[in-house]
């Protein structure tokens, strides 16, 4: 017995050196990809070759602080809109709601004992910054249903124009869902908002 207790010890030694071990060596690693994989950056925010061409006189140091500060920190996006210019920019992180913050997932169901297909739809908003949406439509094409669907959770106003819980807003993190059954699958995709 004692001689089982004793090797059982040294294997768990091992073990632990050998996790220890490696470890370390993921560690030591990751250190070495992340100090060679990405360009070093001075605290004022240029590489070495912006500073040196700013110091040189080839570029005034105001406008490479300027120019690298913006190419760097500030990412827009482009969103089309119906204004005069035909595009307006938002910051990424913004304060609005868009489209993108209704997601779509539906999937088969078991069908009606008649055959017919079923498909289930959850409608949920994913919004980041914490905001409630309302006025939710979605393209629809002639959606129709062989299976009754409570109107006030979702309803077809006119071809291609489907309305999502009456209007009503759909709270930060909730989720709509219904089932309907047809022959085929209706392709279902956001085309208004109101945040």
């Amino acid at each position: 017995m004692d001689e089982f207790s004793c090797s059982w010890v040294k294997s768990l030694k091992r073990r632990r050196t050998s996790v220890f071990s490696a470890t370390f060596a993921v560690l030591i690693l990751f250190l070495i990809i992340v100090a060679f994989a990405s360009p070093r950056q001075r605290s004022d925010g240029l590489s070495s070759n912006e500073s040196k061409s700013a110091l040189d006189g080839n570029e005034p140091r105001n406008e490479g602080l300027l120019s690298a500060a913006s190419s760097s920190h500030r990412k827009l996006l482009k969103v089309q809109t119906d204004s005069a210019n035909g595009v307006e920019t938002h910051r990424i992180w913004g304060d609005k709601c868009s489209n993108s913050d209704i997601v779509i997932n539906q999937g088969p169901t078991a069908p009606l004992p008649s055959g017919i297909p079923t498909y289930t739809v959850e409608i949920m908003n994913v919004c980041v910054t914490g905001c409630d949406i309302s006025g939710i439509h979605l393209h629809c094409g002639w959606f129709s249903s062989a299976r009754l669907i409570n109107p006030h959770i979702f309803k077809r106003l006119r071809f291609n124009d489907c309305l999502v819980n009456d209007g009503k807003p759909l709270l930060n993190g909730r989720t709509v869902s219904f089932q309907y059954a047809n022959t085929f699958r209706y392709p279902l995709s956001v085309s208004a908002v109101i945040c």
